[in-house]
């Protein structure tokens, strides 16, 4: 049997999902399955797998459901207590399991690891995830005792970084699949799982978080999104301000996305749980302005970063 089960969700990813199967196939690190979960694609993603020859691949298809719904059926099928996340348009670097299975076996009695990553945003720009654990240096492993306070810029677990034992995954119950169209999914399982058990991370960068990737769900339209509760952290929130302004740092995200699609009520609603204290300078003055404005500072924005700049209200 395998060590690792890789998951990837599929769903019309023609473009992307050679690449990404490549880049797995291309590890130093072996002893892995690959489960690919076709979601209803109507496009030529089933083909382009099965065009690639190697006995680990396992693909299933099944009628579209979402992303949740479709990693849970993926870990149903692993044969392994490892489950390694991978989507189908991201990318890893040659030594990516290796790095994984180095805080396995340094960490064998954790639940869940996480790696650095970087952030593809166009062909001139990609930068490393942005954390204070990162000033530790790229050779630093250990156990994270605060996972928010690691986390309020870029946060320290995505999803094509982070493995899980089978176990502990299915003791959080997976997947939340009601929030859907990337409105939360991954954000709402981290979240659990940091507050169940400590993370082991690695600082050494080795998995891409390809954000021009074709047909990303997080361009689907806000209003056609079911977002995740932050509520329900709210009662943990009062034992650790970390996860507050973790939780308020993401309200300020989804008011932004809500007042862009006009959608005023919602916007009052995230607005309302905000202690402002938690923002910054940047945060509260977009906050502030109008529907018209903030597209245009997201125009903007876009032409910096496709000129090799990055610009984030985050810092």
């Amino acid at each position: 049997m395998s060590k690792l089960s890789i998951i990837i969700p599929l769903y019309n990813k023609e473009k992307d999902i050679k690449k990404t199967l490549t880049s797995v196939i291309d590890q130093s690190f072996k002893d892995f399955e690959i489960i690919i979960i076709d979601d209803g694609s109507t496009d030529s993603s089933e083909e382009v797998v099965k065009s690639v020859n190697d006995q680990r691949i396992l693909l299933y298809s099944k009628k579209n459901e979402g992303v949740s719904k479709t990693r849970n059926f993926g870990v149903e099928k692993a044969t392994t207590n490892f489950i390694v996340f991978l989507d189908a348009d991201d990318y890893w670097h040659p030594f990516h399991l290796d790095n994984l299975n180095s805080l396995i076996t340094k960490f064998p009695n954790q639940s869940w690891y996480a790696v650095a990553y970087e952030k593809k945003r166009n062909e001139k720009l990609t930068v490393p995830m942005n954390s204070p654990i990162m000033k530790l240096g790229e050779s630093w492993q250990g156990e994270i005792s605060n996972f928010f306070e690691n986390s309020l810029i870029d946060c320290l677990a995505w999803t094509s970084a982070v493995c899980m034992t089978k176990d502990f995954f299915k003791s959080l119950n997976g997947f939340d699949i009601a929030i859907t169209h990337g409105a939360g999914e991954d954000t709402d399982l981290w979240l659990r799982a940091a507050l169940q058990a400590p993370l082991a991370f690695s600082n050494l960068v080795s998995a891409r978080h390809n954000l021009d990737g074709s047909n990303r769900i997080s361009n689907t339209p806000t209003l056609k999104r079911n977002y995740m509760n932050l509520e329900k952290y709210e009662k943990d929130a009062l034992l650790d301000p970390y996860l507050k302004k973790y939780l308020d740092l993401n309200r300020y995200s989804f008011a932004i996305q809500h007042k862009l699609a006009n959608d005023k009520i919602s916007f009052k609603r995230y607005l309302k749980n905000i202690d402002s204290k938690n923002l910054n300078k940047k945060q509260h003055f977009l906050l502030k302005q109008n529907k018209t404005t903030l597209r245009l500072l997201i125009n903007f924005q876009a032409f910096i970063e496709k000129n090799g700049f990055r610009l984030s209200s985050f810092k």
